[in-house]
């Protein structure tokens, strides 16, 4: 069995990382999406609020758990039983940045993988980042998310 950690802030999650995330399950037997705390981010969600959003969103996949973690990715990766890490790329510039976390991984823990999934064309712009910023200018973000994210934005700002 072929386990995968899929790691992110997904303040909040997008579907970008729906389709990734989707995909994945065809090719591992199993995916956690790994809500991460990263408080240096300032997201818009607490890492709860992020972890009951996306496990709401993502029920229907049976080979998808969702949980929240503020350590290591390596020790998390390891405390999930998993042998790869997941990573998405909308573009050429994302490269550069996840090839340096996928070296020190490697370094850390060298029986770890990191696999890169390019997303969907129509996704490739698509960031949590654009979302909010587009939300709290109220854009129109019904492309960009599922419905229960578009609520749960709106009692956010209000």
């Amino acid at each position: 069995m072929v386990s995968a950690v899929y790691p992110g802030t997904f303040d909040p999650i997008t579907n970008g990382h729906i389709d990734l995330i989707k995909r994945a399950t065809k090719i591992f037997d199993h995916v956690t999406v790994a809500v991460a705390r990263n408080s240096s981010k300032n997201p818009l969600f607490d890492m709860q609020e992020r972890v009951a959003m996306a496990a709401d969103i993502l029920r229907e996949y049976n080979n998808v758990s969702v949980v929240g973690f503020d350590n290591l990715l390596i020790e998390f990766t390891k405390m999930q039983n998993a042998s790869v890490i997941l990573r998405g790329l909308r573009a050429v510039s994302d490269f550069e940045y996840e090839f340096q976390l996928a070296g020190m991984n490697r370094s850390l823990a060298p029986d770890i993988e990191t696999i890169f999934l390019t997303t969907a064309e129509k996704c490739a712009y698509l960031s949590s980042s654009l979302v909010k910023e587009v939300a709290r200018l109220d854009g129109d973000i019904t492309k960009f998310v599922p419905e229960q994210v578009i609520a749960e934005i709106k009692l956010k700002l209000g």
